[in-house]
């Protein structure tokens, strides 16, 4: 995982300060690696051999697994403006 995950690696860009970012995409790979990635010696993913699921799942479909979880936040609106209050001094 260290090789294919330039995260672990602190001289780069993907380099994550915070542990929550560091997770995120962290999931996103075990994700990939165990529903997405078909292994040479299974010959299908993991999830597949272990009978968690009956297909080759593709990220867009992961993707749509993420925006279901998370449902679109409410438009928040325009900040009001402050009422000017003159001195009378």
């Amino acid at each position: 995982m260290r090789m294919s995950m330039r995260r672990f690696t602190r001289l780069t860009n993907a380099f994550s300060k915070k542990s929550e970012n560091h997770c995120h995409p962290l999931a996103l790979y075990f994700v990939f690696y165990n529903f997405c990635r078909v292994h040479k010696t299974l010959g299908a993913t993991p999830a597949i051999a272990s009978g968690l699921i009956d297909r080759v799942m593709k990220m867009t479909d992961v993707v749509e697994l993420i925006d279901a979880a998370n449902p679109v936040p409410a438009v928040r609106s325009l900040y009001k403006k402050r009422e000017v209050v003159e001195n009378s001094n």
